[in-house]
């Protein structure tokens, strides 16, 4: 490992451990060179699929893309980075689990849907909206009167 501050490329682990989920290993490093401390954490690559967006092109999955648009959609809510780490964690998992070599974009949106709605219902609001491209305001509400319904008295 490179280290961040000399780029020396020889270390020592100090410490080792899996936090949360065990998917995750954090490594405390020393460097041999100039004796600094760092922090690495390394995670098992999966083969994800490729995502094919609404006009045919086809990009990578991307994990940081997907925390993006949770981020947004949960702008200035008491949604917590781990929550939507967690999130992402399940739709990877989810799409990892189905073996597909390619999935759509609107299936994707569709799985970011389903949790969002479970975290927060404003931020499901908001996703949707983008998502969905409502063309007016009584698409809006339509998709406002399902989340009511769906949640009940």
């Amino acid at each position: 490992m490179r280290c961040p501050f000399c780029g020396h490329l020889e270390d020592k682990v100090v410490e080792s451990r899996a936090p949360g989920s065990g998917d995750v290993v954090r490594r405390r490093r020393e460097c041999a060179a100039c004796s600094r401390r760092f922090t690495t954490y390394e995670r098992v690559e999966d083969v994800l699929p490729t995502v094919v967006k609404k006009d045919g092109r086809r990009e990578p999955f991307d994990r940081a893309k997907l925390m993006r648009g949770l981020r947004t959609a949960c702008n200035k809510r008491p949604v917590s980075v781990d929550r939507l780490e967690v999130v992402v964690d399940a739709i990877e998992r989810e799409v990892q689990e189905s073996e597909k070599r390619e999935v759509t974009s609107a299936e994707l949106g569709e799985r970011v849907m389903n949790h969002l709605r479970d975290l927060d219902e404003v931020a499901y609001v908001r996703f949707a909206s983008v998502y969905r491209s409502f063309r007016d305001v009584d698409e809006f509400l339509r998709e406002l009167g399902k989340l009511v319904k769906a949640k009940g008295p």
